[in-house]
């Protein structure tokens, strides 16, 4: 897998999950719905072959597509 896989949004998503945000925080700090935030967690788990938020998130580190702060 490459480095980009994810939209600039699924990416921002994600950053904000590691830093232990929940779903509708998520929402509400990139003004978008709870829903879009739940479909852009599930667009980005179906392209990494993951069946979870926490096994994405430890392949996106790996890949260096997210980064803990």
């Amino acid at each position: 897998m490459k480095k980009g896989i994810l939209t600039l949004r699924e990416q921002e998503v994600f950053e904000l999950l590691v830093l232990n945000k929940s779903t509708k925080e998520i929402a509400t700090e990139l003004e978008i719905s709870e829903k879009t935030v739940r479909n852009h967690i599930s667009n980005a788990m179906q392209k990494l072959g993951v069946k979870g938020r926490a096994q994405a998130v430890v392949e996106l580190l790996k890949l260096g597509e997210i980064t803990i702060n």
